[in-house]
């Protein structure tokens, strides 16, 4: 019965790459979508939140004239990158999937603060950002766990 409920466990485990490569996706298409509209001087339509124009033209929408969406994009196809590696086998690209995410996640809660206390405003973009960080950097610890038991 243990041999069965490792190969169970195991194969459970080899799925959570997959699924963080898709959520990673997610997370780019929403970065380049706001990289392109940045890029081009659009703004985006805000129905949601209201506050995607504040937040967008803020001084925290670039870090050195380039859009911070960017720099999202970028660390989503790392992650989605290391996240497809883990799945074909790679188990050390897992370890720095887990990094990357949780850097990402940092980050994140980070932007969230400046948008809830120093811009007062809420970008419906960004929080589904924040939103696609959480839960990849839940799908890493939840890995870590489910390979202990």
């Amino acid at each position: 019965m243990n041999e069965i409920e490792n190969v169970t466990n195991s194969n459970a485990v080899a799925k959570l790459p997959l699924l963080a490569a898709v959520v990673a996706l997610i997370g780019l298409s929403d970065a380049i979508y706001l990289t392109i509209h940045h890029l081009n001087g659009e703004m985006v339509p805000c129905n949601v939140t209201g506050g995607c124009e504040t937040v967008l033209t803020s001084s925290y929408a670039e870090i050195g004239g380039i859009p911070l969406a960017a720099f999202g994009a970028v660390a989503y196809f790392i992650a989605f990158s290391l996240a497809i590696l883990a799945a074909f086998g790679n188990r050390k690209m897992w370890l720095f999937f887990g990094m990357q995410v949780t850097l990402m996640t940092l980050a994140s809660s980070y932007f969230v603060y400046l948008q809830l206390f120093v811009i007062k405003a809420i970008c419906q973009y960004c929080m589904l950002s924040a939103g696609v960080c959480l839960t990849l950097f839940i799908i890493a610890v939840i890995s870590k766990f489910w390979k202990s038991r």
